[in-house]
């Protein structure tokens, strides 16, 4: 019996996702036969390649009236096929020369992703300066790669792009049947795919293929790769697990998703896996299998043993073997030091803990296993993880990706990280929990770069509803901390949490003013709210004063269910509220309009602030 486990695409480029690498060390200890291999990054080096773009430009050429990208890219394709092989090798740190021609801007070709810096060309040198040579260099590199992958969404499959694709046909979606017409079709990305997955065949000879399922921008992938896998061989078992099945398909009736899937497991993979291997070795029946879906007799069947869950301590972490680093692209798509944590760099990703030891939030999952079981592992287990992973990929950058990192366990991991003299650089996220501030220093010593941390919506009121747990004042301190001890910040920011006023959205986009100006964070996103099944909101929606808007379930059974529409009382235009809260967000991390009234970023008339202007700077006075 062996294994193949399949990160389906797409979900990061520069680093691996660390679901499989955790099961797969798990499983292997257990005496399981176990591959893992990454389709996503694979899939971008089939399109991203001279053979790839060949096979783009024979299906653009037989366009009888191209639109302006496409024809750009016929008129440029003897400098993109020349360039393409280079560029990828420069990205990945084998040919650093190379910058000394990209950084001169007369190497590449330039298609509509170069045209803003035309207008900004001295802005651009001014940020990277005579000595950001390979940065700069890194950035033009990645906004060709951009140009190819716009290309590719508008002209051969709308659904692609890096980091997700077909994530609308799978997010939050009651019906099955679009995502289902779409798995007839095939593309050329499709194509291209199949076509690694033939050579993961061929490799490993797998009887299994599980895939992991982290978000709705991987269900397409994984079901067209299980589809093409069950018309080579019937005989292949697929299995599929992950956040968005935790989250999404726990409700799922239409029988039709078991045509792609077998077995579907929830929540931690860890024992659910263990049993189902056990059964399909005819060692134990389907009522030992736990939280295990599959389909019998025209019927969903749900076997739910109650089987105590792997304990998080006992696990040695994950294995990336299989997930060759190689083969990553490091990119750099926004000069600015936080957001190329997530895209630039190579990172061994870990898990402190599992689950939140806060699990209060209103807007989150908490009534989830994933959120609501907290269970931190042993310091001694993680840096016997680090060290062993530094062995095994020869990184020494670490990737702690809690839902929110515990202080005591992160002040523990610090004093033995300098106590051992282990030099790795990492980062994670965390709440900003106020014994933060007194470990700032610690963690600096010990290798931390950076940290993220939901402030959420910067307004008393609701921080209260939200049950945060944290004050602006509180936040205000520990992210000044933080960067006064060279520890970068990035803030996730809330908006249209229900009952909001345009009050206090103004006033909070006035706070953020602040804290960049105050240097307290360095980077920051907006992400609008959204009432989803499994939080407190969702689940009490009355105690938040808005009516949930009833989910119809179609005919041939429920397929998704996660994001919940609803009605506010409080009427308020989010929509134009948020064109203003993400323009601004975006000019002050690159410095710009921290002097301005926040006030112009909105494209509508809004109230006057009633926040002091200098209230984040008179917390430090």
């Amino acid at each position: 019996m062996k294994l193949l486990l399949i990160i389906p695409p797409m979900t990061q480029v520069n680093t691996p996702y660390p679901s499989t690498a955790y099961l797969t060390q798990f499983l292997r200890e257990q005496g399981f036969e176990v591959e893992q291999r990454d389709l996503g990054i694979d899939l971008f080096h089939k399109l991203l390649s001279r053979k790839g773009l060949e096979r783009i430009q024979k299906k653009l050429i037989k366009i009888k009236k191209p639109t302006e990208i496409e024809e750009y890219f016929i008129s440029a394709f003897p400098d993109y096929l020349n360039t393409i092989d280079s560029v990828i090798t420069y990205l990945q740190g084998k040919d650093p020369t190379l910058a000394l021609r990209i950084a001169k801007r007369m190497l590449l070709p330039e298609g509509p992703r170069f045209i803003p810096l035309d207008d900004h060309e001295d802005e651009i040198s001014a940020l990277f300066g005579e000595m950001g040579l390979q940065d700069k260099a890194k950035y033009l590199a990645s906004l060709y790669l951009d140009d190819l992958a716009d290309l590719i969404k508008n002209s051969i499959d709308e659904r692609f792009e890096f980091s997700r694709y077909g994530e609308s046909l799978a997010s939050s979606q009651a019906s099955f049947t679009p995502l289902y017409h779409a798995l007839k079709n095939e593309t050329l990305v499709d194509q291209l795919m199949f076509e690694c997955v033939d050579s993961y065949v061929d490799e490993t000879q797998p009887t299994i293929v599980g895939f992991t399922l982290p978000f709705p921008g991987n269900v397409y992938g994984a079901l067209k790769t299980a589809k093409y896998l069950k018309q080579k061989n019937p005989q292949f078992i697929t299995v599929a697990g992950g956040g968005f099945v935790n989250t999404e398909l726990r409700e799922l009736s239409d029988i039709r998703f078991f045509e792609f899937i077998d077995y579907l497991l929830f929540d931690n993979g860890e024992m659910p896996f263990l049993k189902l291997l056990t059964f399909l070795r005819d060692q134990t029946t389907e009522s030992e299998l736990s939280r295990t879906w599959f389909v019998k007799e025209g019927q969903i069947i749900k076997s739910n043993a109650k089987k105590a869950d792997v304990a998080f301590k006992s696990l040695s972490g994950p294995t990336y073997d299989g997930l060759n680093s190689d083969r990553y692209i490091p990119m750099l798509e926004m000069p600015n030091p936080m957001y190329r944590m997530w895209s630039d760099f190579r990172w061994n990703k870990l898990i402190l803990a599992h689950g939140c030891y806060w699990k209060k939030c209103t807007f989150c999952d908490v009534s989830l296993d994933y959120i609501g079981r907290y269970e931190p592992t042993q310091v001694e287990t993680m840096v016997a993880s680090i060290e062993r992973l530094v062995n095994e990929t020869k990184q020494t950058g670490f990737h702690f990706v809690d839902e929110a990192a515990p202080p005591a366990l992160v002040k523990s991991l610090s004093e033995k990280l300098i106590e051992k003299d282990l030099k790795i650089s990492w980062w994670g996220n965390l709440r900003f929990d106020k014994n933060f501030e007194q470990i700032a220093a610690l963690m600096a010593e010990a290798g931390c770069v950076a940290v993220t941390g939901g402030l959420e919506v910067a307004s008393p009121r609701i921080l209260k509803l939200i049950d945060k747990g944290v004050s602006i004042e509180q936040v205000a301190k520990v992210t000044k901390a933080f960067t006064e001890n060279g520890i970068y910040v990035h803030a996730y920011l809330m908006y249209g949490f229900p009952s909001q006023t345009v009050q206090e959205t103004v006033d909070s986009l006035e706070i953020v003013r602040q804290l960049f100006e105050n240097d307290c964070i360095q980077s920051a996103y907006w992400h609008r709210f959204m009432c989803t099944a499994h939080s407190p909101v969702g689940l009490n929606p009355e105690k938040y004063g808005i009516e949930l808007i009833p989910i119809e379930t179609p005919a041939t059974g429920l397929f998704a269910k996660n994001t919940i529409y609803y009605n506010d009382k409080v009427q308020t235009d989010h929509d134009q509220l948020g064109e203003g809260l993400r323009k601004a967000v975006y000019n002050f991390m690159h410095g710009i309009g921290l002097e301005e009234d926040v006030r112009a970023w909105f494209p509508m008339p809004v109230p006057k602030l009633t926040v002091k202007k200098d209230f984040i700077k008179s917390l430090f006075d």
